[in-house]
């Protein structure tokens, strides 16, 4: 009975095969990213190019993070045939996610997977990937939240927090759930080129590529201090950010030597004034960029960069994206935000 299983797992010769892996606690949008972008992907004669199955430890009924079931009919004999596995996301108590090792019958599902099979997971899948020790001495990405945890179970992995996926040739790890969509593009243009990944990106309307990487979507706000001897210079710094302003203003502000007031800036804030002030300024500008009509000129004077080129250079190095990737990103509204109807940058952005 196994056997003619097996035999009906992938009913469709030539194609490439791709097996989606899923567990209990499985996050359902990330099944569906598969599915929806390779499952769609054709060629120029509009013949498919994938085909892409379920399959799970145990066939039948998989719980997902919703209130609803997931039938899955396919085993791990989907994985002895396939030629990308890719594994999901999935938040569940007997997860590698929380112990750095995997259950039996996840051991047992990735010893069928052949030679040479390419792997890939999405967003918190890279624990399994680590756990079965695919990753070993590799770079890797996950999502931003887990990537202490991941560090901590497993030393041994390269781990890069700040990028939306990483490709080391037969292992591939995406970071959030989002990112899952970047990697199966990126994946689809390897095998097929660019033509057939930018028509699936149309297709399905995302952008068939996303600058920077994980770091525009995280905020981080600088924790203040319990006992502050600069908290008075940094409230009045933050009113002031349009301004130039100078290390010996700030320190005039709390009465202290400019050598004393870096030194207690620093034990208080864990960075110096200089580089303080540009973190407060790239917040500053990002929260214009996401909220006002303003032009990037007058957000980076306003933000206190003084120039669109120098907000440009300083966006670009934090973030890895130019201000207008970043509004059109985030910005509600964003198609508008131009100015032109097209969508398209304004400020000569790219």
């Amino acid at each position: 009975m196994c056997e003619d299983r097996a035999m009906a797992v992938f009913t469709r010769p030539g194609l490439h095969k791709v097996a989606v892996l899923v567990r209990h606690g499985l996050l359902p949008i990330e099944l569906g990213i598969p599915h929806a972008l390779m499952g769609r992907a054709r060629s120029a004669t509009g013949e498919r190019l994938y085909e892409v199955v379920t399959c799970a430890v145990a066939p039948g009924p998989i719980r997902t993070e919703g209130d609803f079931t997931v039938n899955v009919d396919h085993g791990t004999e989907a994985l002895a045939e396939a030629d990308t596995v890719i594994v999901p996301a999935a938040h569940d108590r007997d997860e590698p996610y929380d112990r750095g090792a995997m259950n039996p019958g996840l051991t047992e599902a990735f010893a069928r997977i052949r030679p040479g099979t390419r792997v890939a997971s999405i967003c918190t899948g890279a624990f399994v990937l680590a756990a079965a020790g695919l990753l070993d001495g590799k770079r890797a990405t996950t999502h931003w939240r887990a990537s202490e945890r991941f560090q901590r179970l497993f030393p041994s992995v390269r781990l890069d927090s700040d990028v939306l996926y990483i490709d080391e040739g037969s292992v591939l790890t995406s970071a959030g759930i989002a990112s899952g969509v970047d990697l199966c593009l990126h994946m689809i243009r390897r095998d097929h080129g660019a033509a057939v990944a930018n028509a699936v990106a149309r297709r399905t309307v995302v952008p068939p590529h996303r600058d920077g990487g994980q770091a525009q979507f995280i905020r981080r706000p600088v924790p203040e201090p319990r006992v502050s001897s600069t908290g008075a210079a940094r409230a009045w710094a933050l009113r002031h950010l349009d301004r130039p302003l100078t290390l010996r203003e700030l320190a005039e502000r709390e009465s202290m030597s400019v050598r004393t007031f870096t030194r207690r800036f620093r034990d208080e804030v864990g960075m110096s004034p200089q580089q303080w002030l540009t973190q407060q300024r790239i917040e500053r500008a990002r929260q214009l960029l996401e909220e006002s009509d303003l032009s990037i000129d007058r957000i980076a004077a306003q933000a206190g960069f003084g120039s669109a080129s120098t907000l440009r250079m300083h966006l670009q190095t934090a973030l890895g994206v130019s201000p207008s990737a970043y509004r059109r990103t985030f910005r509600t509204g964003a198609a508008a935000d131009t100015g032109n109807g097209t969508g398209m940058a304004t400020d000569g952005s790219r």
